[in-house]
């Protein structure tokens, strides 16, 4: 059993999850008429726009905002900071739901979803596509992630054995715990490969748009830019997540840990804006930046919180208060996510004869997604032990 972690108990029908229930339900109405009358019926997608909000939040934002079991394995299993175990199964949480849920919206993206099984196999796969490579990745990691995060529910099964079924009681589930643990470490160390591969080929991916990608976001240090972003959005969202959950569940805040950790999140900012910037001078695109335009707006937009969570984190006494710590990372969060917005739509132009808004189709969709995300965020953490003991808050 856990020392670290703890199920919180209590009711789970409160109010705000009958109410993402709601959202959730509403959601699924429409991918009943997605898959019913066509992607047509319910999005504004065309071909010059072959990818909307689905990708760019879903997949493309869902999956670095689901990077903080990646990013909390390269700090203790990497650089051998243990004192932050505790934090590292909340943050698998969150990555298990990010990556899940990027997978299951790829199915509702997919106009021929009746041939979305040609996904998983060899002999239709065209192994020069950058494309393959962050489909088997993000996939193969959904499947490590999930390995990664059984233990939680071997020890819920553990604790609450006798209330199981009798079927259930007879599984030797002490037994898989503990070789489950024994062979935890081959998993971790596949689940550090993979996001490393896979969130700097999303940066790869835009790169082959060429021309059609606004020379504010076009650079061939887009891969190396989308995995700094993303390492430094999972530092970012296991503070928020930690000081939320702590706020909304009434518990102790874990500023000893969040305090230190928060530490990192300024030098990669810092690294990534010195690439940013230092790769627009270079291309002489740093003057696109000051035109009245949409473009240089989004640019500002994305860059002004980054450097506000920069200038926050860089000081030692905001990161002892939780109200500055905690806008400081929701700010990170967003600055990434618009980053990535910015890149898949708003800098992306196939032309002037193509335009693209979400339509209220997708938008439900993408909230009744998130909704799913928060129902489950909040039966597990209130059945299985994920969030640390108060001890170690």
């Amino acid at each position: 059993m856990s020392e670290e972690s703890i199920p919180l108990g209590g009711n789970v029908l409160t109010k705000p999850f009958l109410f993402f229930a709601g959202l959730f339900g509403f959601a699924v109405i429409v991918i009943g008429i997605r898959y019913i009358f066509g992607i047509g019926a319910v999005s504004n997608l065309n071909d010059g726009y072959p990818w909307g909000i689905w990708i760019a939040y879903d997949v493309v934002v869902g999956t670095a905002i689901g990077c903080g079991g990646y990013a909390m394995a390269l700090l203790v299993y990497v650089m051998n900071k243990g004192e932050y175990h505790p934090l590292v199964r909340p943050a698998l949480l969150a990555g298990v739901f990010g990556y899940t849920l990027a997978g299951a919206s790829i199915m509702v993206d997919i106009g021929r979803y009746w041939n979305g099984w040609k996904l998983f196999t060899p002999w239709y796969a065209n192994i020069n596509s950058t494309m393959l490579e962050v489909a088997f990745c993000v996939a193969t990691y959904t499947m490590v992630l999930w390995i990664e995060f059984t233990p939680a529910f071997l020890e819920g099964i553990i604790k609450h054995k006798d209330k199981l079924p009798k079927f259930v009681q007879g599984w030797k589930v002490e037994g898989i715990h503990k070789t489950l643990k024994k062979w935890l470490f081959v998993f971790i160390s596949i689940g550090i490969l993979l996001p490393t591969m896979h969130q700097s080929s999303l940066g790869t991916l835009m790169y082959i748009a060429g021309t059609k990608l606004h020379p504010l976001w076009q650079t061939a240090f887009l891969p190396l830019l989308f995995l700094i972003s993303a390492i430094t959005m999972g530092y970012a969202m296991v503070v928020f997540e930690s000081i939320y959950s702590s706020i909304g569940f009434k518990r102790e805040l874990e500023m000893p840990f969040l305090s230190k950790l928060s530490g990192i999140i300024p030098w990669l900012i810092g690294a990534y804006l010195l690439v940013r910037v230092a790769d627009l001078l270079w291309r002489g695109a740093f003057g696109m930046a000051f035109q009245f335009n949409q473009y240089a707006l989004a640019f500002w937009i994305e860059n002004a919180l980054y450097i506000y969570s920069f200038i926050i984190l860089m000081q030692s006494s905001n990161r002892s208060r939780p109200k500055q710590l905690f806008l400081a990372a929701a700010a990170m969060v967003l600055a990434g996510a618009i980053y990535r917005f910015n890149t898949y739509l708003v800098g992306f132009n196939p032309g002037d004869n193509w335009n693209y808004f979400p339509s209220f189709g997708e938008t439900m969709i993408t909230l009744g997604i998130i909704s799913f995300e928060i129902m489950a965020y909040l039966y597990i953490v209130k059945t299985f032990p994920v969030l640390p003991k108060a001890e170690h808050a």
